[in-house]
């Protein structure tokens, strides 16, 4: 698109409508720390371009003709959106995309809320979520191919730096007809290493590997379900005893639909932590929603 040739510069425009609200071209030339003749002339040259007469000269002073009063109002719309440009451009950086990568546990029961929340600072803020195991959200932040990765049960993880954000716990869940759910007693963590699992290898199997590493870690999976929302149905139909978070099968629980086994010394636990790369600060919304989460986690519970 061609640039108009008969629209000067926002320099002219706001001479023009300086002079006018004064009601003298050296009352605006002072104001705009230019002199009386080179404003008179930059004047002049304005009305050339525009081939109309703008201003009404004499000596008490100078007042818009006809067009010159139509010129100015198409000026200040000029100005006003020349201003709002730039204060727009002048926030850019803090409006650039958020890029999140989730483990399911965090993506699924966790980020959800969180992000509701930060919407009332950043609404704006364009926020992309995917979700992974967290070997992967590590590797992807790690590469900088997003911005912040939340990751379950991970300690050491190179090129990374974190923070908690959360904790989770693991449970042994089966179906109400399972045997194990008329058990009084529970099963040992002898039992459950020997025992085949619904397990989904992702972070779960990492921290249930490591709490029966003294046994020999878990024994191969009898299925290994693409989703949670698989596993759970697995185990809802008596497929077999299934090893999930807590967080993942609150409704099934809740609902009488599966049962929770407990195992006798085991620390079922993990951290769910916030990861970035090692040596950067997060900024802007990624700064933004670890203080929102840090907030949310000093808040007494009801």
């Amino acid at each position: 698109m061609a640039v108009p040739h008969r629209v000067p510069d926002l320099g002219a425009l706001e001479l023009l409508l300086a002079v006018i609200r004064l009601g003298s071209v050296g009352r605006a030339a002072a104001e705009l720390g230019v002199s009386q003749p080179a404003a008179s002339a930059r004047i002049r040259s304005m009305e050339r371009q525009m081939g109309v007469e703008l201003l009404e000269r004499s000596p008490r002073g100078s007042r818009p003709t006809e067009a010159g009063a139509l010129v100015a109002t198409w000026a200040q719309r000029v100005l006003d959106a020349a201003h709002e440009m730039d204060a727009g451009l002048a926030a850019l950086p803090q409006r650039r995309g958020l890029r999140i990568m989730a483990s399911p546990t965090v993506a699924e029961h966790l980020l959800p809320g969180w992000l509701v929340a930060l919407d009332t600072t950043y609404p704006d803020a364009s926020i992309t979520l995917r979700t992974a195991g967290s070997t992967t959200v590590a590797e992807q932040v790690r590469l900088g191919k997003a911005d912040l990765g939340f990751v379950e049960g991970a300690r050491n993880l190179a090129g990374l730096s974190g923070t908690v954000v959360g904790s989770d716990r693991l449970v042994v869940v089966v179906a109400s007809g399972h045997p194990w759910a008329r058990r009084r007693s529970g099963v040992s963590a002898e039992e459950l290493a020997a025992v085949s699992l619904i397990l989904r290898a992702d972070g779960t199997r990492a921290v249930l590997d490591r709490a029966l590493a003294s046994f020999g870690g878990t024994a191969r999976p009898l299925v290994e379900p693409a989703s949670t929302a698989e596993l759970k149905a697995a185990a809802v139909s008596g497929t077999g005893p299934a090893v999930v978070s807590e967080l993942a099968v609150f409704g099934e629980l809740s609902g009488g639909r599966l049962v929770t086994v407990p195992v006798d010394d085991l620390d079922l636990s993990r951290p769910l932590r916030a990861v970035w790369p090692a040596g950067r600060r997060p900024s802007g919304p990624a700064r933004d929603l670890l203080a929102l989460i840090r907030r949310s986690r000093s808040r007494p519970a009801p």
